[in-house]
């Protein structure tokens, strides 16, 4: 078989969430165990933690899939009106046909009028490609980057800790992952002049030819400020290097006074034209309000890709077919929402807000909470949907872990998980300082098993560190 495979790894969906489902099938079998159930607090999947999806994308998905009802008083006439325009921009049979490999020209112009807000960053609908979710537009780009041997072999550089998407396509594509580590001790900042040196002297071994940028960040949860941004902007201009930009979470910043700055944006009003810079930045109808996981729908802008080559990008991406006409309906939803005096504006402005305030909610009192527990560090959720706290963890506990071949932290969620019913991610499955050790948990779970959450944690904690004493 072919031996990347074998490298990649994936502990969001790995062996303790794989665990937590063998427990939670145990249970409805009767098996007793501490606790009455699992909290998957592994995956940012809004929709499997109980929230509820958005009315209006919900009735206009379901006008396409079954145009009948559109004859009905079920739905409202702006409901109809949206859904009848998209039957006809996807054409043929309707949504269960193909559409454009690109997506269909009309949707791709609504997702350019959004980003262009008002003209004052204007974008081409020919740079956007609908994707099956981020993740299959990230794949893409990183596949048209995949070549070169030796000293020329593409090297990515990804920030630690980060999404483990990235270094596990890397493995998949034998691509050279360069690290380059956020600083916890700065809200989970980029500095700079360390890229500059870890740069220089990845070029030893291979060719540096992209960034990821993860804002705001999953698993850290922090945002950039601008300043933070124009550096890293400047910095890739100069250095030739591509900008990945994961925007997926720029619906969710919760921190009074922070806002979400686009790279791409910035870099316009930097003077950064597409001659000067390229960036792919993406987008995702899995997160921010809409939690629309399963629709798989997303979308990508290539800023700046060379003429030439967007025409090979192409090509590529029509191997793929086109991504879900369903999930194109949903990701048309989101940028072009129910205006004011429409029939659906009013419920789905409430629906929106009364997400976002929820998980503003949830993230001030996680950070809160785990940073009154002795021994654990968390800072403040900026945005996204998860906290990434540190936890100092015995050398008993840790000479333990190692002889049982596991990392430290992942003894440590293995144990939480099989005594409290608490299943996250350790941090060893994101990257993470030599010596630190930390674990992602989502904000997700509704308060009442956010605070059992919080509580069964810190009791776990005090005598999982009690049992490991020196």
């Amino acid at each position: 078989m072919n031996p990347n495979i074998r490298k990649m790894e994936y502990a969001v969906r790995g062996v303790i969430p794989m665990r937590a489902k063998e427990i939670a099938k145990e249970i409805e079998k009767g098996v007793k165990y501490p606790f009455d159930n699992v909290i998957f607090a592994n995956i940012g999947d809004p929709h499997a933690m109980g929230q509820q999806p958005t009315t209006f994308f919900r009735q206009v998905v379901a006008c396409c899939d079954y145009p009948e009802l559109m004859k009905t008083n079920i739905v409202p006439n702006d409901v109809k009106e949206r859904a009848s325009k998209l039957l006809k921009v996807i054409g043929g049979g309707g949504v269960g046909s193909y559409a454009d490999s690109q997506g269909p020209l009309e949707m791709r112009e609504d997702i350019a009028y959004s980003m262009s807000r008002g003209n004052k960053y204007p974008c081409n609908p020919d740079d956007i490609f609908l994707c099956a979710g981020a993740t299959d537009g990230i794949k893409s780009v990183l596949h048209l980057m995949n070549f070169g041997v030796g000293n020329n072999r593409t090297g990515i550089l990804t920030p630690i800790p980060q999404y483990p998407l990235y270094s596990a396509t890397l493995a998949e594509m034998s691509l050279s992952q360069i690290k380059y580590y956020l600083d916890e001790d700065n809200s989970w900042a980029i500095n700079v002049d360390e890229l500059r040196d870890i740069v220089q002297d990845a070029r030893k071994t291979c060719t540096p030819r992209a960034i990821v940028l993860i804002n705001p960040g999953n698993p850290t949860g922090q945002c950039f400020t601008r300043k933070n941004v124009e550096d890293i902007i400047r910095f890739c201009s100069k250095e030739g290097l591509i900008i990945i930009a994961d925007e997926v979470y720029q619906e969710n910043i919760y921190a009074e006074g922070l806002e979400f700055f686009s790279f791409r944006n910035i870099a316009t009003e930097l003077g950064f034209g597409p001659d000067d810079i390229t960036i792919a930045s993406f987008y995702s109808a899995s997160k921010g309000y809409m939690g629309e996981c399963g629709y798989r729908a997303g979308f990508m802008e290539l800023y700046g890709l060379d003429p030439a080559v967007k025409v090979q990008f192409r090509k590529h991406r029509t191997a793929n077919l086109c991504s879900s006409n369903a999930g194109q309906i949903i990701m048309n939803c989101i940028v072009n929402p129910p205006k004011p005096g429409e029939e659906s504006h009013e419920l789905f402005t409430k629906e929106r807000e009364q997400v976002l305030a929820s998980l503003a909610d949830k993230a001030t009192k996680v950070s809160e909470a785990f940073n009154r527990i002795e021994g654990v560090k968390c800072n403040r959720i900026d945005g996204a949907m998860y906290a990434f706290p540190s936890i100092f963890l015995p050398d008993r506990a840790i000479e333990t872990a190692q002889a049982k071949g596991m990392e430290p932290d992942a003894f440590f969620c293995l144990n939480l998980l099989e005594t409290t019913g608490i299943c996250v991610v350790p941090g060893s499955g994101f990257g993470q300082r030599k010596g630190t050790y930390h674990f992602r948990t989502t904000i997700l779970p509704d308060t009442e098993k956010m605070q059992r959450f919080l509580s069964s944690f810190e009791d776990f904690y005090m005598k999982f560190i009690a049992k490991y004493k020196d």
